[in-house]
């Protein structure tokens, strides 16, 4: 009774041996995990598979579907990807899929199958390779002060793609971020791109936002003389300007200085102060020379325009516009 059951305890132990040696070295492993990519663009999912050395590969496909136990569907043999799918294979066990034409029904796990030589040599990788199909669209977003245009996809794109944007059919810009501002009104189509895949084109006629437009960039005048620093403004309707503010944005360490009228005696503010308005400063002196810039408030905000204003550069010995 004693040797049965020992007989029986080696029996299970053997065949418990035999199934972990048959499962050494049975293994895909994908290049990815996931990829987001372009509709109409072209993908490669790779894989590298491993399998007991005595076995030898007979059969791999890619698939996607299975409708019973051994009835995977090949991809070179679904009508959805007729013509769009090949396969590649190397000497050191590397697979890859390619499919061309991408559509977002194309959206699915693959998952790599490979079936050996030998009794029970079959094999599939899961989980798999998930793909996510995406086209790109032009986001408006309008600001008080800008609109700014985002190149938007449903997945994050693998591999840090570079976006170009095209104004007007022209390559405007070229970066590795997805958006494109604009700080002036225009009636000029716009349309972003990644590699050959291009996004339906929008205008952004219309958007309303802060703009200041100074008359001139530099200013050079005498030393005692009187100069007028002109901008026109433009804001969303709606607003009404409560407030206008000249100021210059300070050296080096410096706090920008405000320039309220009569400061000094020597400051004084022209113009409509809705759409326009001239800083004119008298008995110039070396010191007044900096760049100046205007600020102003409406009812609902404040706003404080970033881009360059005018430099005034004040000399004793010449004068002139550059």
């Amino acid at each position: 009774m004693a040797l049965r059951t020992v007989g029986s305890v080696l029996m299970v132990f053997l065949w418990s041996v035999a199934v972990a040696l048959g499962q050494i070295g049975w293994s895909v492993t994908y290049t990815k995990k996931s990829i987001c990519t372009l509709k109409g663009s072209t993908v490669e999912m790779s894989c590298s598979i491993r399998y007991p050395s005595w076995h030898k590969v007979k059969t791999t496909f890619w698939f996607t579907k299975m409708y019973d136990v051994e009835n995977y569907v090949n991809l070179k043999d679904d009508p959805v990807y007729q013509g769009r799918v090949t396969y590649h294979s190397d000497k050191t066990n590397g697979h890859t899929l390619r499919i061309t034409d991408l559509r977002e029904s194309d959206f699915a796990e693959y998952k790599f199958r490979f079936i050996t030589d030998q009794t029970g040599g079959k094999y599939s990788g899961y989980p798999g390779v998930t793909l996510s199909v995406t086209d790109l669209q032009v986001k408006v977003t309008t600001t008080w002060w800008s609109t700014t245009l985002t190149c938007s996809t449903t997945c994050t794109l693998t591999g840090n793609p570079t976006y170009i944007w095209y104004r007007n059919s022209k390559i405007a810009q070229k970066d590795p971020s997805p958006s494109y501002s604009l700080y002036l009104k225009t009636e000029d189509s716009f349309y972003c791109a990644v590699k050959d895949i291009n996004s339906p084109a929008v205008s952004v006629e219309g958007h309303s936002y802060f703009h200041v437009t100074y008359t001139q960039q530099r200013i050079c005048t005498l030393n005692g003389s009187s100069v007028d620093i002109s901008c026109s403004y433009t804001y969303p309707s709606g607003h009404t300007v409560s407030e206008t503010i000249w100021y210059t944005k300070g050296k080096l360490n410096e706090a920008p200085q405000i320039l309220s009228p009569g400061y000094g005696g020597r400051v004084e503010y022209l113009g409509n102060m809705q759409s326009d308005s001239t800083l004119r400063i008298t008995d110039l002196r070396e010191e007044d020379s900096a760049e100046y810039k205007i600020r102003f408030r409406t009812d609902q905000t404040t706003w404080e325009p970033t881009f360059p204003g005018t430099t005034l550069t004040v000399t004793g010995t010449t004068a002139g516009h550059i």
